[in-house]
Order: structure tokens, then C-alpha cells, then sequence
């Protein structure tokens, strides 16, 4: 039940009837539309009076003419609420809307809505799946709350208080940008000041800030990206007319040698390639700068899973190798933190990072104060450092475990082999095998799988590619869960 303010009642505008007429038409209107619901309670008829500037008396025979046409009750010495069963617009069935027929077609007029989300796997609903293997989620079983929760009181405390709740316009928290230029960025090797970092609401809003400011740079530049790479970046780049030049990866990440001749932009994932987890090798890297110089176009690097390097030491950034400043580096606490989070930055040249802020602006301002402070509390006092290397070790442990049923099952690949770590393991599986039709097949059997077709942007992907998560399946239902996959693969082929 809620209590209906009086701030949220107007009479209506028929200017031809009584007052009384007035309010129960606009009270009458409000529940029949839903936005007053069963059980609410109406104003205090002194202060709906008040508010209104008429007669209480005006307002109780108002009221009193609600609760004879059945849309409001009276209950003793409580006041006036709506009646269970007032008539309503979604429960009045064959109704029609007034004027139903002379309202705007806004689906003739915009059309199909752009694709946002490229991973269909991530249901709303994956937590009740016994075998989650998808990627990007948080297993919140072992992230530490109660440091989490004694940040977030920091961040609220009456010292600090005014910077989290005042507006501050364009600007970031500088104790936040402090701490991604010490401890973040500085563990990639790339050094920067607090004038080249723009806090951003998340990666994907930091890759859109990128991609926005570099098409008005360079309207007719092509934008490469990985193939398979990161769909949600491809509905983006779509989204805004961008021409996208798919420039495949093998085992040493993007090949450089393939990238089209009048590229402005090339976006790639180094460190953990989304989705196959290949890590580009030092020689690619160097060729990748040194083919940005000659061709004069921009790199995009998303380092988002940088965290997760625990089968060898991770190679600087190529932001770190960067001797021309022509890369755009693109950090979050998504997967590290939680991705709910919504935190992550840029690191730029200063002019790059002016034109970014002055766009992001434009759109939200800035990301929370009290998460940007929230988070820097929790950068500082090492809660951040502490919880990753937990997880990298929560992860090579499930890492080694599903590389170890998945080999016993005959389903291991050279395309699964990865010598950075990360939180996933993208396989190849038989040929002939669907595995967008092995994904509805399992959901049935309480198994979550991501078909690799998504992450392509041919119209005839590989059918037979699925990227194994493992961030949120307990370690100890890998193995039974592999074991239903394997059975389900064969049970498709034998099918043929």
C-alpha cells in the first residue's frame, strides 16, 4: 500500500463543471489509468483542500461520490483508499482506449528498436539455473560485502558528505581518478595524469564516448573490429551508421595484416581477446602500433579482464607501448567489482578526454557521486587488490577443473588453450554440431551455455562455437555439468 501525496492530485481542466466534478474526474482518471493502484490511500481531505486552494467540504463530497461509484472505500478513522476492485485500463478487458484509433503509430514511425544486447544467453533469470557456464556475472557468494558496505558509510560520512550529493557537473571524483591513475592503469605499465582519465558509466559506455567522438572526427572512416568479437560493440558501432570492417583473430590475437587500407578506427581486446581468449603476442602488438603510425588511424584498446591473469604474467598494455599517444584505453570494475557496478574510465590524451567529457556531459553529467567515492575508498584501503587476487585464484582453480572434464569428455580444442587465464574457455566443438540449438536443448536440463554464433557478424557464422563461462558456477558442479553438455553434443550428433 502506499499513501498518495496531495502534490500528486491536479483538477482537471474542464472548466465547464464544478469543482467537486473536477477532482472525482481527475481521481477517476488516475486509478483507471493505473497510476493510483488498489489499496493506495487517498489524501487527508484537509490537506488535499489545501493543496488545491478549495473548500474541504468540496473535497469530501468529492470523495463521497468516488466511494458511491465503487473506485474508492472508506475505512474507519484510517481515511479513504482505492477499492480493491476499481476498474482499471489493463484489467478491463475489450475496452477500448479513447481515442485509440487517432493515436501516433510510433512503431510505423521509428520501426524495429537498434540491437542493445548481443548475449541472449544472460537470462533475466540465470541464477536459477543449477549450471550457469556464462560469462560477466558476479558469484557474490565470495565478494567481500561487509568491506564493500564500510565504503559505502565512508563515502556517506558527514565529512565527505557534500562531495558525493552536490552536483558537480562535468567534473569526476579526484580522489577516484587518483586511485585509477596509482594502483589501476599504473598495473597495466601505462602512466597517465588525472587530466587524461574520464570516469564513464561502465565499458560500454566508455567504448560509445570513443566511437562518438571518433566518427565526428572522421565521418567516412572505416571502424575494424575483431571477428568473433564483442557484440555489443557492433550493435553500437551499427546503431550509428559506422561502416565495420570484421578483421579476423587466430591464437595471437587480431591479424594486423588484414586490416583494410583507409581505417580511422581499430578497436581491439588484447589482453583477453572477447570471446576466444587469445592474448596477443608482444610481436602483434608492436606490428598493430607500428601499422596505426603508417596508416595514421586510432587504436581502441578494452583491457576489460585484465584482472584475471593467472596462468602467466600479463604483457604491458598497449596503451603502455604507445610512444605516438594514438591509443584510447578503456578499463572497468565490472567484472572485478560487480557488474551492477556500472564504474569504469578512459585513459586519453588530455584534448581526446576534454571531448569525451564535454559528450558525456551532455548525456549524464557524471557518473554517481557516491559511487565514484564508494569506490575509491575501496581502491585505497586495498579491499580492491585483496578481492582480486582471491578471484584469480577462485578462477585457476575452476579454470584447471573444466579444462580437465572438458579433456575427459573429449571436448578439449586447441582454440580452448589460453595462456592468459580470464574467467572463460571458447571451444570448437564437432562438426555439424548447432550449438544455438544445444543452448535451448540444455536450458532443460538446467544447463546455460553462450553459442559462439553471436559473436560474429558474418550472416553465416560457425554454428558449432560456445564460449564456457565459469565465473558463477560453483567449482564443484563443473565436472556434472560438462558431463550433461558432452551428453547432450552427442546426442545431437548421433541425430544426423
Amino acid at each position: 500500500m502506499a499513501v498518495i501525496s496531495e502534490h500528486h492530485i491536479f483538477l482537471s481542466e474542464d472548466h465547464s463543471v464544478g469543482l467537486q466534478t473536477r477532482l472525482k474526474e481527475t481521481i477517476t482518471r488516475a486509478i483507471w489509468d493505473g497510476r493510483f493502484s488498489p489499496g493506495d490511500r487517498l489524501p487527508a481531505t484537509r490537506a488535499l483542500a489545501r493543496h488545491l486552494g478549495i473548500s474541504r467540504i468540496t473535497v469530501s463530497l468529492a470523495y463521497d461520490a468516488l466511494v458511491a461509484s465503487g473506485y474508492v472505500v472508506p475505512h474507519a478513522r484510517s481515511g479513504f483508499f482505492v477499492a480493491d476492485d476499481a476498474p482499471n485500463r489493463r484489467d478491463t478487458v475489450g475496452t477500448a482506449t479513447p481515442g485509440s484509433d487517432q493515436r501516433l503509430d510510433w512503431q510505423a514511425r521509428l520501426g524495429p528498436p537498434p540491437a542493445a544486447l548481443g548475449n541472449q544467453a544472460k537470462t533475466e533469470d540465470w541464477r536459477r539455473f543449477q549450471y550457469p557456464f556464462i560469462f560477466g556475472e558476479p558469484d557474490l557468494r565470495h565478494f567481500p560485502v561487509d568491506d564493500w558496505r564500510d565504503c559505502v558509510r565512508q563515502a556517506l560520512g558527514k565529512r565527505y558528505f557534500e562531495r558525493v550529493a552536490d552536483d558537480a557537473a562535468d567534473r569526476d571524483d579526484p580522489m577516484l581518478l587518483e586511485q585509477i591513475v596509482k594502483r589501476s592503469i599504473s598495473g597495466r605499465g601505462v602512466a597517465a595524469e588525472m587530466s587524461e582519465v574520464l570516469v564513464t558509466t561502465g565499458a560500454q559506455n566508455a567504448l560509445w564516448l570513443a566511437a562518438r567522438v571518433l566518427r565526428v572526427q572522421d565521418p567516412d572512416g572505416t571502424m575494424v573490429m575483431e571477428e568473433p568479437g564483442y557484440p555489443e560493440l557492433r550493435n553500437l558501432l551499427t546503431a550509428m551508421g559506422v561502416k565495420i570492417a570484421p578483421v579476423p583473430v587466430d591464437e595471437e590475437g587480431l591479424i594486423v595484416d588484414q586490416i583494410p587500407p583507409g581505417t580511422s578506427v581499430v578497436f581491439v581486446t588484447p589482453s583477453h581477446q572477447a570471446p576466444t581468449g587469445a592474448t596477443m603476442s608482444m610481436a602483434r602488438r608492436k606490428a598493430l602500433l607500428e601499422r596505426a603510425e603508417a596508416d595514421d588511424f586510432i587504436v581502441v584498446e578494452d583491457d576489460y579482464d585484465y584482472e584475471m591473469s593467472y596462468q602467466s604474467p600479463s604483457l604491458p598494455a598497449l596503451k603502455s607501448l604507445d610512444e605516438r599517444a594514438r591509443v584510447i584505453y578503456i578499463g572497468s570494475f565490472s567484472k572485478s567489482v560487480f557488474p551492477g557496478l556500472r564504474l569504469g574510465y578512459l585513459a586519453a590524451p588530455e584534448p581526446f578526454v576534454q571531448h569525451a567529457r564535454a559528450l558525456r556531459t551532455m548525456v549524464v553529467r557524471h557518473p554517481p557521486g557516491l559511487t565514484q567515492r564508494t569506490v575509491a575508498y575501496f581502491l585505497s584501503a586495498g579491499h580492491y587488490n585483496a578481492h582480486s587476487r582471491r578471484m584469480r585464484a577462485r578462477m585457476e582453480r575452476r579454470h584447471s577443473i573444466l579444462r580437465s572434464a572438458l579433456q575427459a569428455e573429449g571436448l578439449l580444442t586447441s582454440e580452448a588453450t589460453t595462456t592468459f587465464g580470464g574467467a572463460s574457455l571458447w571451444l570448437t566443438g564437432p562438426e555439424g554440431l548447432d550449438a544455438d540449438r544445444l543452448a535451448v536443448d540444455l536450458r532443460e536440463k538446467n544447463v546455460l551455455i553462450e553459442p559462439g554464433s553471436a559473436f560474429y557478424a558474418s550472416d553465416a557464422p560457425p554454428r558449432n562455437t560456445i564460449r564456457v563461462g565459469f565465473s558463477t558456477i560453483p567449482t564443484a558442479r563443473i565436472p556434472d555439468g560438462v558431463q550433461i553438455i558432452a551428453a547432450a553434443i552427442r546426442a545431437q550428433l548421433a541425430e544426423r
